[in-house]
């Protein structure tokens, strides 16, 4: 049986070195590199589950590492805890803390330390095994009735019309995660249609591997359930961090990335059909990601089922002629994009009113609106983006990325 590490350090020559000891010691052993520099302190709630033994280096967070172990070691649940103390006064402070076993970072012994490993592991699985038979009847995979094994619940984050999406840890991944599952509404006659929308979004996203399109990890049926487990972003949405002041450069930033993501989408043939703050996520290191493919739909298939004048997305942010039912494409998406960069510039809404019907009208006939002083260099840029004629906007996502290259250039060369 194989062991699963997580290895918690900034360094990534110390991580390799652990890496090597473990690799070593036997075949088949996994080693995750977890580093805060890129990614932060991990969720409160993150207990470890999906590991046998996390190695703990003490230099972390420029020295920080006691305080690392206290929190840690500290949580109910929490796996092993191997610490790398810097010098010999931490040695017994990391035992009293919590730790299952101390090694000085800059000197141990292999044997030394894959025997404690080994054995630490050992009576970790032991536990384990113990627990599993107990676990679900202690609600720990209780997910409002429906029991999915190897997910811990933390907490509901919301719910929709098809789907509800919770906090959880995923056994598999090691990982907090976004837990979305299907709504079951047997009684009503557009079951199947949205057990179809629903595996639709997970075999999109399964196809598109891009740093600005959220991770999907996992697909399952639990109690006659489906289920999808994807990417966690602890920092929120574009929506609050429109709450904070944002700079037109933060707000191009997040504007390309969000274009490049719908570059590789539409690469592969799918419209998104629901771009908007609220559906890019932040990461930690500064990069955004690309969420919620519940509504996205093949471009091959996008004449047939407009066609019927039926209306997905948020009318906000729709295109004059999404807004109306008529035949999209990819310029659709990206009117779209205008109007978020329109509120991220403005910090308030292009279209505003009481009445969806009065948004959707308003999409279609009201001018462009004008942006404030301070971003008033990029109204050309909108201008195109929300032309209410697809003919007058960017035709393809890659032609508004050359020009978001040729825009950062001549911004190099006034600086």
């Amino acid at each position: 049986m194989s062991i699963r590490v997580l290895c918690i350090t900034d360094e990534i020559e110390f991580g390799r070195l652990l890496q090597h000891h473990l690799d070593s010691f036997m075949s088949g052993i996994v080693c995750k590199i977890y580093s805060p520099v890129e990614r932060g302190r991990p969720h409160e709630a993150f207990q470890a589950t999906g590991y046998d033994v996390v190695l703990l280096d003490g230099a972390v967070e420029a020295g920080a590492g006691l305080e690392w172990l206290r929190d840690l070691a500290g949580r109910t649940g929490f796996a092993p805890v191997i610490y790398f103390y810097l010098t010999k006064d931490h040695y017994q402070a990391c035992l009293e803390l919590g730790a299952k076993g101390c090694f000085a970072r800059g000197r141990f012994g292999h044997r030394q330390f894959v025997t404690a490993l080994h054995e630490i592991s050992e009576q970790r699985k032991r536990a384990a095994v113990l627990l599993s038979a107990r676990q679900c009847a202690d609600q720990a995979c209780q997910f409002d009735g429906i029991s999915i094994r190897g997910h811990r619940l933390i907490k509901p984050l919301g719910s929709g019309a098809s789907s509800k999406v919770y906090l959880a840890e995923s056994e598999k991944e090691g990982e907090i995660v976004a837990l979305k599952v299907l709504v079951h509404h047997h009684d009503t006659k557009d079951a199947p249609e949205r057990y179809e929308r629903f595996m639709s979004e997970y075999q999109l996203l399964a196809d598109i591997t891009h740093p600005n399109v959220v991770h999907i990890y996992d697909f399952g049926v639990a109690d006659d359930h489906a289920f999808i487990t994807m990417e966690y972003f602890p920092l929120g949405d574009l929506r609050q961090r429109l709450q904070r002041s944002m700079s037109v450069m933060e707000a191009l930033s997040y504007t390309e990335q969000v274009v490049r993501a719908l570059d590789v989408v539409h690469q592969v043939g799918v419209l998104h059909r629901d771009i908007k703050p609220g559906n890019i996520m932040l990461r930690a290191e500064g990069s955004v990601a690309l969420i919620d493919f519940g509504v996205a739909l093949p471009l091959q298939a996008a004449t047939q089922h407009d066609k019927l004048g039926s209306i997905f997305g948020t009318p906000y942010y729709m295109s004059p002629e999404q807004g109306h039912g008529g035949l999209v494409d990819v310029r659709s998406d990206l009117y779209s994009i205008g109007v978020m960069l329109y509120e991220l510039l403005a910090r308030k809404r292009p279209y505003v009113s009481d009445s969806v019907m009065n948004v959707i009208y308003m999409h279609r006939h009201l001018p462009i609106p004008e942006l404030p002083m301070h971003a008033v260099w990029l109204q050309p840029l909108l201008n195109r983006l929300m032309a209410k004629n697809p003919e007058h906007r960017f035709q393809t996502a890659q032609e508004l990325i050359s020009t978001f290259d040729e825009m950062k250039a001549w911004v190099e060369l006034t600086r």
